[in-house]
């Protein structure tokens, strides 16, 4: 949302998006194609800035992936039955309800992945001639799928899979068409990273990925222990994505649904294996450091086949059983039953994502009214929301960590403000604390403390006070110090 209102305000160039939480503007940050938030800052342009817009271009995406996974699944399994349980299981998954209408790139990339391998698996499995129009609209929706969120690129093990297949098979591969489609979206997405990263000023996914993920499977893949830890991760991954992403029923009839596939005969098996195959190793070597349940999203639609498959074979052989009419009713009775308490069951563990702050959007707002306009400001807590409220550039840091040195830096910078959301954690980080009580401090009844870090307005005698607290603080006593004067008291202070 953020993003979407800077590309409306500022510079209105989908090859430059730009935060609000790392300093003063600009600041270019290096990012996947801002698909969601340049739509919506068109229309902002139009319409005035409404996050209304990002989060129903999100509806309209995450809407299109439950059609498009309808037609896929009706597809590769050979049955209606298919397609309308895929279609429905995708719709009620707890991630799909609740990622499929939040301001994030997240819904598109799942729909652009989805169209783009449904469109693939047609391309590989069916077309005995690979014609143009097929190689540009593979190419084309896996180009999308990749620039909406790299993740997407897991996408490379179930197309090699498919043309491993289709090589096997005898039917002619034809070379040109086949490697149009690999090497091209991966060239756009190489050009892309290219043009954002020769201005961002803060690199966010090689940033992470070079100093987080890589160091990571590195220690695994040379040390017996960091593979323990690294697979318990894995482990504790896919509980979260059991519990938060699929709901448990939904879970165990995806798990089912693999367990079937030998005999499910799908147009594609190895769409499917490798589709689970690249998922997993994603989540194996990115989700396990980047903890974060959004991450695997790939992996719903995909489970949506899969329980989408499992329906199937049952309903064949229900279809083909021996029994009386009315027997065969009973038995396909037990799909939408099921189906009815996978959705019933998937709500309570996903229930505290719908919990809303009322008093921090309050407090956020009184803020916004009372600063000036143009203000820069450290915010002592992560969280973009509260930022966003306040409408103003700067910086999101946990209290406790932030050190007086950073302080000084952000001033240098232009801050005037530091607002101490989390003031507990202030209070605990002594150093910072007694090194802000040279600024006065404005604090608002029910609002949140907020010392004004203009260096004019900030006390004669703080420099005194600074040294007495080292002082006191290399001889052990720097808590006592700040207690005995009555300032930065904690919950646990005496």
């Amino acid at each position: 949302a953020a993003i979407a209102r800077n590309f409306a305000r500022l510079r209105y160039n989908i090859l430059f998006p730009q935060t609000m939480y790392n300093g003063p503007p600009p600041n270019y940050v290096e990012l996947e194609l801002q698909i969601v938030p340049f739509l919506a800052a068109t229309l902002y342009k139009v319409f005035g800035i409404h996050a209304i817009f990002g989060r129903l271009i999100a509806v309209a995406f995450s809407l299109a992936t439950v059609a498009t996974v309808a037609f896929f699944g009706r597809w590769l399994f050979h049955s209606r039955i298919a397609g309308l349980t895929a279609a429905y299981f995708y719709a009620v998954f707890p991630g799909s309800v609740y990622y499929g209408r939040t301001f994030m790139p997240d819904a598109a990339m799942a729909f652009f992945l989805t169209a783009a391998l449904f469109a693939a698996a047609h391309y590989f499995v069916e077309d005995e001639r690979l014609t143009a129009k097929s190689t540009v609209w593979v190419t084309a929706l896996l180009s999308l799928a990749y620039l909406a969120k790299p993740v997407a690129v897991l996408a490379l093990v179930p197309l090699i899979a498919m043309g491993v297949d289709r090589a096997r098979s005898g039917i002619r591969l034809q070379p040109l068409s086949a490697t149009v489609a690999l090497i091209v979206p991966l060239l756009v997405l190489a050009i892309y990273d290219r043009a954002v990263d020769s201005h961002a000023q803060w690199h966010w996914a090689s940033g992470i990925t070079r100093l987080h993920v890589l160091p990571s499977l590195h220690d695994a893949l040379t040390s017996a222990g960091a593979l323990a830890t690294k697979l318990a991760e894995f482990h504790i991954m896919l509980g979260v994505l059991r519990d938060r992403l699929l709901g448990s029923i939904a879970f165990a009839l995806a798990v089912a649904g693999v367990a079937v596939l030998p005999w499910s005969a799908p147009r594609s098996r190895s769409l499917l294996w490798a589709w689970l195959a690249g998922a997993l190793l994603y989540v194996f070597v990115v989700v396990t450091v980047e903890r974060v349940d959004y991450y695997m999203l790939p992996l719903l639609p995909l489970s949506a086949l899969l329980i989408a498959g499992l329906a199937a074979r049952f309903a064949r052989m229900v279809r083909s059983a021996e029994l009386a009419a009315a027997a065969r009713y009973a038995l396909l009775a037990i799909l939408p039953l099921v189906a009815l308490a996978a959705l019933v069951y998937s709500r309570s563990p996903v229930a505290e994502y719908y919990a809303y702050n009322k008093a921090a959007y309050r407090n956020a707002v009184a803020l916004d009214r009372s600063l000036p306009p143009d203000a820069l400001l450290v915010i002592g807590h992560y969280g973009p929301d509260v930022q966003y409220y306040i409408d103003r550039f700067g910086w999101e840091e946990d209290p406790l960590l932030w050190t007086p040195f950073d302080e000084q830096s952000a001033i240098a910078k232009g801050s005037r403000y530091f607002v101490a959301i989390e003031a507990n954690r202030l209070y605990r980080n002594i150093e910072l604390c007694a090194w802000l009580q040279r600024f006065p401090l404005i604090a608002a009844p029910g609002s949140w403390p907020v010392y004004v870090t203009d260096p004019a307005k900030a006390d004669p005698n703080a420099d005194r006070f600074w040294r007495a607290f080292r002082a006191a603080e290399r001889a052990g006593r720097g808590r006592a110090f700040l207690d005995a004067r009555g300032v930065c008291i904690t919950r646990s202070s005496p």
